[in-house]
């Protein structure tokens, strides 16, 4: 099993810190995360809490809190002394997955800062190689949608491939618009998302749309009930699961054996739940490809490393942070990302 090669890496933790950082995305919001960096024994390790909740970083960023970091471990026994810890100093989470998203900046840092002690990488540790990483560009279309801001980054460069969000806005001349482009490789219902600013509620003439209008893309988080359910009949195949995927019982708990899944190591909280669930869907012939969470930092590093270890060639929804920005621009990397050149830790760069 994957992580039985770093649960036992030894670490000594001296102290931490943390750092905001926050930005205008592509997606009409501003962005803030918190990087936790983890100090010891002359090496620095790092991780990045994506929780989409800007109130909650200001409040740790504000809190006199010390959290009880210090002290030697092995990976695993600093997992498990942080899955008793309440990381959100007493205020609880606007959702429960927020939990994992902070956990995840401590484990991530703690995974980096082992490494680095053991003067080695993720890659050299799995026993693996670092790929070129192939990306796709995830953005959503202008109010009202026309289609035009996919245009505008083809213009720049032909190339790029793309994983959008549709809404019921979507007319069959935006659907078709964008189909005869070639570009969309992944497009994301989020059916599955609840009580957000992202909610796409369940929409059987959208859905109809999508599945009909890009037939060889992926198709991910629907909402099934029985108006949306027989849509998917016979394309099951192509549907993708992200939102509802933190662990491999998730995965064995979705409404039937899937193809694909989008892997986002932060919405796993924990080292081991994330490589467990990479074992589980290597053991069962299950596609993968990398998703991100508008990283600002490590963040988008770390969805690199992972991503290049085990489906770089996939559609890899982890485009150098450069593409959130609100306007599209020239001059940004192309896809494939190179590997690294020095890695360090879990470092990819």
């Amino acid at each position: 099993m994957l992580y039985d090669h770093v649960g036992d890496l030894e670490l000594r933790v001296d102290e931490y810190d943390l750092e905001q950082h926050e930005r205008d995305t592509s997606s009409g919001f501003t962005r803030t995360t918190t990087v936790v960096s983890l100090h010891g024994d002359g090496e620095t390790g790092q991780g990045e809490d994506v929780t989409y909740d800007n109130e909650a970083h200001y409040t740790l960023r504000d809190s006199s809190e010390e959290f009880p970091v210090t002290g030697e471990y092995t990976l695993d026994e600093f997992s498990e002394r942080f899955s008793e810890i309440d990381l959100f100093v007493g205020n609880e989470p606007t959702q429960s997955i927020f939990r994992n998203y902070r956990r995840w900046a401590f484990e991530s840092a703690a995974l980096d800062l082992a490494l680095k002690q053991a003067g080695t990488t993720l890659a050299d540790r799995l026993d693996r190689e670092y790929s070129p990483v192939r990306f796709v560009v995830s953005t959503r279309l202008q109010d009202p949608p026309t289609g035009d801001r996919i245009r505008d980054w083809l213009d720049r460069n032909p190339d790029l491939e793309f994983k959008l969000d549709p809404t019921s806005d979507w007319t069959a001349a935006v659907v078709e618009r964008l189909a005869d482009t070639d570009a969309v490789r992944a497009l994301d219902l989020k059916g599955q998302y609840h009580g957000t600013t992202v909610d796409q509620p369940a929409d059987p003439d959208l859905y109809e749309r999508v599945v009909e209008g890009f037939p060889d893309a992926l198709i991910e988080d629907p909402e099934l009930n029985d108006d949306t359910r027989p849509l998917f009949e016979g394309h099951e195949e192509r549907v993708t699961w992200d939102y509802p995927i933190r662990s491999v019982e998730t995965v064995e708990d979705l409404p039937w054996e899937p193809m694909w899944l989008n892997i986002k190591p932060s919405r796993f909280g924990s080292v081991e739940s994330l490589l467990d669930t990479i074992d589980y869907c290597r053991e069962n012939d299950i596609g993968m490809f990398g998703g991100g969470q508008f990283e600002l930092d490590v963040g988008r590093e770390h969805i690199h490393a992972v991503a290049s270890l085990f489906y770089p060639d996939a559609p890899n929804d982890v485009a150098p942070k450069e593409y959130n920005a609100p306007e599209p621009s020239s001059g940004l990397p192309s896809s494939p990302l190179s590997p690294p050149t020095s890695p360090q830790g879990l470092e990819w760069k």
